[in-house]
Order: structure tokens, then C-alpha cells, then sequence
């Protein structure tokens, strides 16, 4: 199978013939540099590319990178550095290289650690650099049936484990994943907890998943004080192994949930994590609702923000226990979407409470069946085959006919 990714790629063609840096980021694994080389051979012409990975490259740019990087951008039409994090250094010459000009390249600076890169930029790169978030495999990228969408389910996002050759070789892939950014990759960022505590509190996080996220329970569990588990969940949040999904606020006279939800953003890598092998495992499991709610989560905000458009998820929960799994905020539209699995969807209490409260003229139940309808007047029942075809994901979501 092949995976063009096609999206990605006009989208970064598109930032770079307004900025003169793209920062692609995203987690480790998910296609940026077969992206970045994949778009560098198409535009033809020169261009350089560093892996900050490999010692040869790291050893050439660190020895003199202003003289180095400067030459060269008078010369190349693009230059690439990847997994930027490595060499953090870096940031502060990039300045003063963006403002040259002389400058003729136009730089793709690739990371999968993004705390690193947003401060850096945030310090000195603001306005300079574009960015677009990379994400495991879409549903919209894949063959469009449903023996493929539970396959990219149970496997994950991530390439090499959705194109293993077996069940097996993916589930073996998705534990040396596991291992070798806990060994690996987060101490290669300069971050000093030991790799056992580190794993003990992702996979707690892949139990809660779905679920509200308390740090004093967390961290007598784990041992530590509640500052310390703030940091772990900042840790993968930045390694994007995390999301963390915010309540939506809003001033309606209830009282509303403060404490966001956390998912694990793979489902390969939370079933990993939960110790579940295949589809029959899967399905037996009692997470198996929370890992279809997160996978859906996953898939719709990442096929919206794949299509360009600007999203910002939440989740509305009152302490009476009313809750919607997501809430979009999208061209200025509050979009109220419960996500549930089978063919038979409901419409629920607390989605009518949530519209009545915020004023919302119209929600969605995402289900796993294969056909959408009609829950009532305001209330359609969503197909999650939808996902295939973002153009019409979004015409729905905007209440705009589907051609």
C-alpha cells in the first residue's frame, strides 16, 4: 500500500510560498521525513537535508552551523533539518539566517518534540516559521472499507505498525515504539525520569483513558507529589503521545467540570500499553468503548485540521455528570458531537441539555453503523465511514449540503 499523503503535502507547499520556514512536527514515526523527502524530490532542484539523528550530520552542522547554514541558503532552494530538538542550539542562529537577504532557500525544520520548538520559536522565531502538525495515518488516507478502518483502529496511526505484515509484527513494533522513546528519545531531550516511573504513569494514563484526569490520585499511585505527575503529563503531551482534552467553559449558571480528559492519541500504542494483542482482545476489553471515543476524537479533529481548517476541541461536562465526549469550536461554531459504538445510536439526555444550555441549534452522534440519519428535528446520527471523505465530514459538521 501506498501512502501519498496528499493533503500534507499541499499543505506544505502552501505555507512555504508564504514563510521561510515550515516547522513539521509530530510524533516519532508518523511520516515527517517521508513527507519533507517526498515533497524535496518534487520541487527538483537543490536542497540540502541534515538528520540531526545520525553523528555524521550532527558533527558536520555543529562545528560551525551560522558559516555552514548561511552558505548554503544562498545556493539551495530548500534546506531540511531534522529532529531539530537535537540540537536546540540551532534556534537562536536562525534568526538572523531567516532575516539574510541574500537568503534563497526556504528551510523545513522537522521535530517531534514540540515544547522544545514552540519556546524556541516563541522566543525568537515568532513570524518567521509556519506549522503544520503531522498526524498518525487518517482514515481519509486509507482504502475506504470497514475491514480497514477497524484494521487502523486496532493497529494505530503509526506507519510501520498499520503496514506490518501481521497482527504480530505490528504488536511487536508497538512495544519497541514504546521502549525506545521512554529509553531513548525523551532522555535524548535532556529530561531525567527513569524510564520504569515514566511507564508505570503512561500506562495508568491508558486506564484512565476517556477519563477525567486527577493528579493527586495519580500521584499516590505513582509515589511522587503532584507536581511531578504535571510534568509526566506535560512530557508526553509535548512528545504528542498525549492529548489533553480541556472542558469548554462558558458562563451559563452551572457549575462545570474544571479537570481536563486525557486520551492516548494512538490507539496502536494505548492498546499496547493495555496489553491488547488483536481485534478479539479488543473487542472483549472493557476499555473498548473509551478507545473507540478517542479514536474518533483522534480521527476528527486530524482529518479537519488536515483539510486546513482551524479546530479547537473540548468536552462539556457539568457536575451533575451531563456530558459530551466534543465540542469543535470551528468558524466561529460550537459543534456538539457524542461518539458512540454500534449501529443503533441514541440521542442522549445530556446532548439535548447541552444545546439547550449553549444555545445550539445543531449536534451529531457519531456511531460505528453503516448508514447516517436523523436522530430528530436538530440531531443526526453520523456514520464514522464519514471519515473517509473529509470534504463531506466538514459540508455536514457546517450544515452544508453534501454534494
Amino acid at each position: 500500500m501506498r501512502l501519498a499523503r496528499r493533503d500534507y503535502a499541499n499543505a506544505l507547499a502552501k505555507r512555504l510560498r508564504h514563510a521561510p520556514a515550515v516547522a513539521i512536527l509530530g510524533p516519532r514515526q508518523c511520516g515527517k521525513s517521508t513527507l519533507a523527502r517526498a515533497f524535496l524530490d518534487a520541487q527538483g532542484g537543490r536542497s540540502t537535508v541534515f538528520d540531526l539523528e545520525r553523528p555524521a550530520d550532527l558533527t558536520r552542522l555543529s562545528a560551525a552551523p551560522e558559516e555552514d547554514l548561511g552558505r548554503l541558503q544562498r545556493t539551495q532552494r530548500y534546506i531540511c533539518l531534522d529532529e531539530i530538538q537535537r540540537m536546540p542550539s540551532i534556534f537562536a542562529l536562525l534568526r538572523p539566517l531567516l532575516d539574510d537577504r541574500q537568503r534563497r532557500a526556504r528551510y523545513l525544520l522537522l521535530g517531534s518534540a514540540s515544547p522544545h520548538i514552540v519556546r524556541s520559536v516563541s522566543e525568537g522565531l515568532a513570524g518567521r516559521v509556519s506549522f503544520l502538525d503531522l498526524t498518525p495515518l487518517l482514515a481519509a488516507e486509507i482504502e475506504a472499507t470497514e475491514r480497514m478502518r477497524q484494521r487502523l483502529w486496532v493497529r494505530g496511526g503509526l506507519p510501520p505498525s498499520f503496514l506490518a505484515r501481521t497482527g504480530e509484527v505490528s504488536w511487536q513494533w508497538r512495544e519497541d515504539y514504546v521502549r525506545t522513546l521512554l529509553e531513548r528519545d525523551i532522555p535524548n531531550l535532556g529530561v531525567r525520569v527513569p524510564a520504569p516511573t515514566l511507564r508505570r504513569f503512561w500506562t495508568m494514563l491508558a486506564h484512565l483513558h476517556g477519563g477525567l484526569f486527577n493528579a493527586s490520585e495519580l500521584a499516590a499511585g505513582l509515589g511522587v507529589s503532584p507536581p511531578a505527575v504535571g510534568r509526566y503529563l506535560d512530557l508526553l503531551e509535548g512528545t504528542f503521545m498525549i492529548r489533553r482534552l480541556p472542558p469548554y467553559w462558558a458562563n451559563i449558571g452551572k457549575r462545570l467540570i474544571k479537570a481536563p480528559k486525557v486520551y492516548v492519541r494512538d490507539a496502536g500504542v494505548l492498546h499496547s500499553l493495555l496489553g491488547i494483542r488483536d481485534w478479539n482482545g479488543l473487542r472483549s476489553h472493557p476499555k473498548l468503548g473509551a478507545s473507540w471515543e478517542g479514536w474518533v476524537i483522534e480521527q476528527i479533529i486530524g482529518t479537519l485540521r488536515a483539510a486546513g481548517e482551524s479546530v479547537q476541541p473540548y468536552f462539556w461536562r457539568t457536575h451533575a455528570g451531563a456530558e459530551v465526549d466534543l465540542l469543535l469550536e470551528i468558524r466561529g461554531r460550537l459543534i456538539p458531537i457524542e461518539i458512540k459504538l454500534g449501529h443503533e445510536p441514541r440521542l442522549t439526555r445530556a446532548l439535548v441539555q447541552c444545546c439547550t444550555d449553549l444555545k445550539l441549534a445543531r449536534a451529531f452522534v457519531v456511531h460505528s453503523g453503516p448508514s447516517s440519519f436523523p436522530l430528530s428535528a436538530a440531531v443526526e446520527a453520523l456514520s464514522a465511514s464519514l471519515l473517509h471523505r473529509p470534504a463531506d465530514l466538514l459540508a455536514t459538521l457546517l450544515g452544508r449540503k453534501v454534494r
